[in-house]
């Protein structure tokens, strides 16, 4: 079984197993207080009906008014600063549900929305992470040179640390401004942080939803927005950095595992038959059939005994045959008979190289002495008169 198959199935197990261990702590941690808090609330509901006489219709109808009028607290949801708000939600997936949209036409302007807006947002923040990667880099490698390290390069270890103590500073200063302004204490800040920078959002903490803070707190608002979309940023680029670690260690593998079958798929030979090892003995097996033919299987041992000669009145019964050819089969000879015919083969090219270059130089030897020859015999054969008018020229 391959590692890649190991490690997808342990980490179906290990997931598994780690949403059984949460649910058993949050069971455990949860359940009790559920169960006090739901019956302290049956009894104020029944202290209340019976103090003020109210009926259940209009309790219910009292109860409905008390919960939509909520989101209204922080002004006007839809206006731009809240709908700039809501945008930023739906886009980052973080949801609230603080606020939703109620007409037909603003449902199905919101999945559209999303549906082009959430790959962009993604694309955004990879981007993001990229270029936060690169100047974290660019930095370790400048303090390595400070320090006189003798490996300055910036390994990853590095920078998940640099990324994680950056998304530890982002939320511990945003947890500091949200406690000011939203008068929560310093662990519940810190506690919605990291559910909203995780895009968890379960919406029982909203910032921006009290004391008009959308309509009378405008750099508040501002500084909400970006800490959502820078914030969220740098905790996924240093999630990032923690899934392509795992996601190298899988690819290491089957590249590994790839090498390793193409070096088996070309060292292994198939052979239906007698098996001929590297050094030079034979293991016994299958024997061809009969009838069948010599000159498809060509021998790959360099004797000449009368054993390894072919040998056409022997009554042959089972099948012989090579999956390639003899001429591919060269690595499993002896060493001794490789190096022989290597030896040989560059002899020969020597002596060709050698007789080719002595037929130019004869051939060129030729050449000067014809035309020496002929003009010779121009001379010879030329007049007095001739042979005077060629020396003045």
């Amino acid at each position: 079984m391959k590692k890649q198959n190991v490690r997808t199935v342990s980490l179906i197990v290990c997931t598994f197993t780690y949403l059984l261990i949460g649910a058993a702590v949050f069971d455990a941690l949860e359940s009790e207080h559920e169960r006090k808090k739901s019956e302290v609330l049956r009894e104020i509901e029944k202290q209340l009906k019976e103090n003020y006489s109210i009926e259940e219709k209009d309790y219910m109808l009292l109860e409905t008014v008390v919960l939509q009028g909520v989101p209204h607290k922080a002004g006007q949801q839809w206006k731009f600063a809240g709908a700039f708000y809501y945008a930023t939600t739906v886009l980052t997936t973080i949801g609230y549900g603080h606020s939703t949209p109620n007409t037909v036409a603003g449902k199905i302007f919101t999945i559209l929305y999303a549906m082009v807006g959430i790959p962009l947002c993604l694309v955004l923040f990879h981007s993001i992470g990229e270029r936060l990667n690169k100047v974290s880099s660019i930095g370790i490698r400048q303090i390595k040179k400070i320090l006189k390290c003798q490996d300055t390069d910036a390994t990853e270890i590095d920078l998940i640390l640099v990324v994680t103590t950056l998304s530890t500073i982002t939320i511990t200063s945003g947890a500091a401004v949200f406690s000011r302004y939203e008068s929560w204490s310093y662990f519940d800040s810190v506690y919605y942080c990291v559910i909203t920078l995780t895009t968890i959002g379960f919406g029982d903490m909203v910032a921006l939803q009290k004391d008009q803070a959308l309509d009378d707190k405008p750099e508040y608002v501002a500084f909400a927005l970006i800490f959502i979309l820078f914030g969220m940023a740098i905790v996924a680029a240093s999630l990032n950095l923690f899934v392509l670690r795992f996601v190298t260690m899988n690819t290491e593998d089957e590249r590994r595992d790839e090498a390793e079958a193409l070096q088996a798929a070309a060292g292994a030979v198939r052979v239906e038959g007698d098996v001929i090892t590297a050094n030079g003995s034979i293991l016994s097996g299958q024997c061809p059939q009969e009838g069948a033919s010599f000159t498809d299987l060509t021998s790959v041992c360099s004797c000449t005994c009368a054993s390894c000669a072919p040998c056409h009145a022997l009554p042959f019964r089972r099948s012989y045959s090579f999956r390639k050819r003899s001429k591919y089969l060269s690595y499993i000879l002896p060493r001794t008979n490789r190096l022989r015919r290597q030896r040989e083969q560059q002899r020969q090219r020597e002596l060709q190289m050698t007789q080719r270059e002595h037929d130019q130089q004869v051939t060129h030897t030729e050449t000067q002495e014809e035309l020496c020859s002929s003009s010779f015999e121009c001379e010879v054969m030329s007049t007095p008169a001739q042979i005077h008018k060629r020396n003045s020229v």
